[in-house]
């Protein structure tokens, strides 16, 4: 079993693997952070997919793929076309964050922590699809994985905002418990990943 919240790239990640092992049947849960991390103390899985592995478990550890973090707004929004804005020039904007327990939202947060900013809050919203929607109706900015603005439908009506701190360097890394040993499928898989990553740097 694969657990992971990288939505937006797996399914092709998956489908190449799958050509070359139609043999192989792969199961694939979706969920934000803190329900990976769940699971990877409890070990319920071969392999799990995330941005933002636990410092407090000892991990097996690969990263694979980068995940650059954008603040986006509507292709409308003043902001749209503006260049080197300063953080404190969103502090009269509103935000459209993931829920708490989404490695999104904690990477965000850190950042505008760090910077001192304090985000006024519209909504939660429990996926990145919500939230690019949310976005493209005008209803605030919001912190999205290029990966999501990318891949969504009608792209255009969602624009990343030249920001200071943006886009926020994130990265999607394979992990399992150390020293597990893996099934010669997941063994197989994680390769699979990691070969892809080379490719593409």
């Amino acid at each position: 079993a694969l657990v992971n919240t990288a939505q937006y790239f797996m399914p092709r990640l998956l489908g190449g693997f799958c050509q070359q092992h139609p043999e192989i049947d792969i199961s694939l849960q979706v969920l934000n952070r803190d329900g990976v991390v769940a699971r990877l103390r409890d070990n319920l899985d071969d392999l799990y997919i995330m941005s933002m592995p636990p410092v407090d478990i000892e991990l097996d550890d690969d990263v694979f793929m980068p995940n650059p973090l954008l603040l986006v707004a509507s292709a409308a929004h003043p902001f749209a076309k503006k260049r080197k804005l300063a953080i404190e020039k969103l502090s009269a904007e509103r935000f459209i964050l993931r829920e708490s327990g989404s490695g999104t939202r904690m990477a965000t947060e850190q950042l505008f922590s760090a910077q001192g900013f304090r985000p006024g809050l519209r909504m939660e919203l429990g996926s990145n699809e919500a939230i690019r929607q949310a976005v493209a109706a005008g209803l605030g900015v919001a912190g999205l994985s290029r990966h999501a603005l990318d891949s969504g439908q009608n792209s255009d009506e969602v624009v990343p905002l030249d920001v200071q701190g943006f886009p926020l360097h994130s990265q999607w890394h394979v992990v399992s418990p150390k020293g597990k040993r893996l099934s010669p499928i997941a063994s197989v898989f994680r390769d699979h990943l990691l070969r892809g990553s080379r490719r593409r740097a």
